[in-house]
């Protein structure tokens, strides 16, 4: 065997493992390496380059992925047949939009492979359950409220009945029936904030109303029949909703009679401290608890539940039962396995890990061009501040690689803040280190 033709280059912005996966595809494109050669050992070639087996580990694992490489177990590592070659060859020559893009967005979780046994029992159990006869309960499946209200109480202190949990089909969905159980009237949105909460609000016909996300303590309320807010994480700038804004806010709508409305995304996933109790715990009469699985198990399994005032919750069941508006019997049945056997917190625990650390390397890259909007960076993404023209750059920058990453002033509608989101969960490790590397090649240029 002879040495890979590859040089790394130690003091560039691009991974070592980026440079060794690049350089090893564009060898087998050009047939340096032919069909069928087997490569060096991981090991063998770390000795050869001077750098860690870890680093040509990650290279031949993105590769033999991407279909470049293939493993015999026992055997080595090997270049993959000539027809996927050509084939790739040709790809290559397309528009690079033909690409699918990489979306390092704030929404997709990651999930550990590892618990996908859990996954399949749950829908196991699902095709042998007898489903109901009729229409099911619009509040949900009995066992699945009882589930949820143990787990609300034990990871976000909020007690409430089995009774009080109504399961939706996600957040938005429970936004639309709580924005229908109340009287006519705006409702006040952060600003920057979720994009699908105000699409929500003004569908149902509510105006919107902008809350500065930057100054609750400045908020007006009157006027107001609701307020959407994200305390436990504020979406998209990271902070936290300080107990004495917390307090003021419940105070203020106390006396504007407004119903606050907690969307309680991405509290699972602090790296600091322990995740911050709900805000709803500290005013169940004042607050509508919203929760959804989107960010745990995955947005694709659209279910959610909702915990709010008794005369709220009895108008919202009034109307799903009128409307025969129930989260489907199968995802609901799902999810109740993934609840009980204890799926979903492993998934949370392992996924906090992973955001943790690659929290920190997306810290690493973008702190010397970028000032994160939070000193503590917590969930499935960070958000950097930096000047509206840098940002596109890096975005463009981003896009040219093959990945998309969205600016803050997306998420503004009156606020004039500038910079990046940045998503960790939905990408490999290895998509995560070129999307940075590109990210900073727009930067630096």
């Amino acid at each position: 065997m002879s040495t890979l033709p590859v040089v790394l280059e130690r003091d560039g912005a691009v991974p070592l493992g980026v440079q060794l996966s690049t350089q090893i595809r564009e060898r087998i494109l050009d047939e340096s390496l032919p069909e069928g050669h087997r490569l060096p050992s991981s090991r063998a070639l770390a000795a050869e380059l001077g750098t860690s087996r870890s680093v040509v580990e990650q290279a031949y694992s993105q590769l033999v992925a991407e279909g470049w490489l293939r493993g015999r177990h026992g055997s080595g590592t090997f270049v993959a047949s000539r027809g996927l070659r050509r084939a790739a060859s040709r790809r290559t020559a397309e528009p690079a939009a033909a690409r699918p893009l990489v979306t390092l967005d704030a929404g997709t979780p990651f999930i550990d492979p590892r618990h996908a046994a859990g996954w399949r029992r749950a829908w196991r159990e699902v095709s042998t359950a007898t489903p109901p006869r009729g229409y099911d309960d619009s509040r949900g499946l009995p066992e699945l409220r009882r589930l949820l209200a143990e787990r609300l109480a034990r990871t976000r202190g909020l007690a409430c009945e089995p009774e009080q949990v109504v399961v939706t089909s996600g957040t938005t969905d429970g936004l639309r029936h709580l924005l229908g159980a109340l009287p006519p009237g705006a409702v006040g949105v952060e600003d920057p904030g979720y994009r699908a909460a105000v699409a929500t609000a003004r569908q149902v016909g509510r105006e919107v109303r902008d809350l500065p996300a930057i100054d609750p303590d400045g908020w007006a309320l009157d006027g107001l029949t609701a307020v959407y807010v994200t305390p436990a994480h504020q979406h998209p700038l990271g902070h936290v909703m300080s107990a004495s804004q917390r307090l003021h806010l419940l105070d203020r709508a106390r006396a504007s009679d407004a119903l606050v409305i907690e969307d309680d995304y991405d509290s699972e996933f602090r790296y600091d401290v322990a995740p911050i109790p709900a805000l709803a715990s500290l005013a169940p009469e004042r607050v509508g608890y919203l929760g959804t699985a989107a960010k745990s198990v995955g947005p694709s399994m659209r279910i959610g539940w909702l915990v709010a005032p008794p005369e709220v919750t009895d108008a919202v069941n009034a109307r799903r039962t009128a409307t025969h508006d129930a989260a489907p019997w199968p995802v609901q049945r799902a999810f109740l396995t993934l609840v009980r056997d204890g799926y979903l917190d492993r998934v949370v625990r392992s996924a906090r890990r992973v955001y943790a650390e690659r929290a920190q390397r997306v810290t690493e890259a973008l702190r010397p061009y970028a000032t994160p909007s939070t000193p503590s960076p917590a969930g499935m993404y960070t958000t950097w501040l930096l000047p509206h023209a840098d940002a596109v750059r890096a975005r463009d920058a981003a896009l040219a690689a093959g990945y998309q990453v969205n600016l803050l002033a997306d998420y503004c509608r009156s606020a004039g803040l500038t910079g990046l989101l940045v998503g960790v969960g939905g990408v490999t490790d290895a998509q995560l280190d070129e999307a940075l590397a590109a990210l900073v090649r727009g930067l630096a240029g």
